[in-house]
């Protein structure tokens, strides 16, 4: 990761103090959240070649909109923050061919989209965001989500989704199986793999650890 100069540290931290005043109390995608992603993607950008201060404009803006997992708007959420981000950009001077790295990272790196950016910076923004989704870190997340949208832990008859289709719509335990379990495979960068591959097998003890008590 190159060294930033002050003017780059100063607009990295005028951001950050918009999206503190912006960000909503979500029990998943809060201001601390941001902060962990933000670390993610400094200890990625240290094995890549990329714009820092692109990519961590990007991390603190990704979330600026961002509705419940219920909220028939929820797959929304990343295309209304590139619009907004791109607003809040342009206030703070940035370039127009930078706001547009930016906006393309946080437009593709949502999970529902299925895509995968176009540029470095943006595949280093989905990959840290999707570090946040693991490990213990993201065990935490899941069942809080879990509990604010009213969802049962698992499916009593089968928790572990062996015989079925996970539907994490109703049971929390699923969406280990629908996502989480799944997201080592789909990193971008050599480090998101690594870190992924690690926080991946925390939640598979984790698993193993539950399906010894209840089952």
């Amino acid at each position: 990761m190159e060294i930033m100069n002050f003017f780059d540290l100063k607009q990295l931290k005028l951001l950050e103090l918009e999206v503190k005043k912006r960000i909503l109390n979500d029990p998943a995608h809060d201001y601390s959240h941001i902060m962990r992603v933000y670390k993610n993607a400094k200890l990625i950008l240290k094995n890549e070649n990329a714009n820092s201060v692109l990519v961590l404009a990007s991390v603190l803006l990704h979330d600026i909109i961002n509705y419940p997992k219920s909220d028939p708007r929820s797959k929304h959420s990343s295309t209304k923050s590139a619009v907004l981000a791109s607003k809040i950009l342009c206030k703070h001077g940035f370039s127009n061919s930078d706001i547009a790295i930016i906006c393309d990272g946080i437009r593709d790196h949502s999970f529902s989209r299925g895509k995968i950016p176009k540029t470095i910076e943006g595949k280093i923004l989905q990959d840290a965001d999707r570090l946040d989704a693991l490990g213990s870190i993201g065990i935490a997340r899941v069942f809080t989500v879990g509990g604010f949208e009213q969802r049962f832990l698992y499916n009593y008859s089968d928790p572990f989704c062996k015989n079925r289709k996970p539907d994490d719509r109703i049971w929390t335990v699923d969406h280990f199986y629908r996502k989480l379990l799944t997201l080592e495979k789909k990193m971008n960068t050599k480090t998101g793999k690594k870190l992924a591959k690690q926080r991946k097998k925390i939640m598979i003890n984790f698993l193993s650890q539950m399906q010894k008590e209840i089952t």
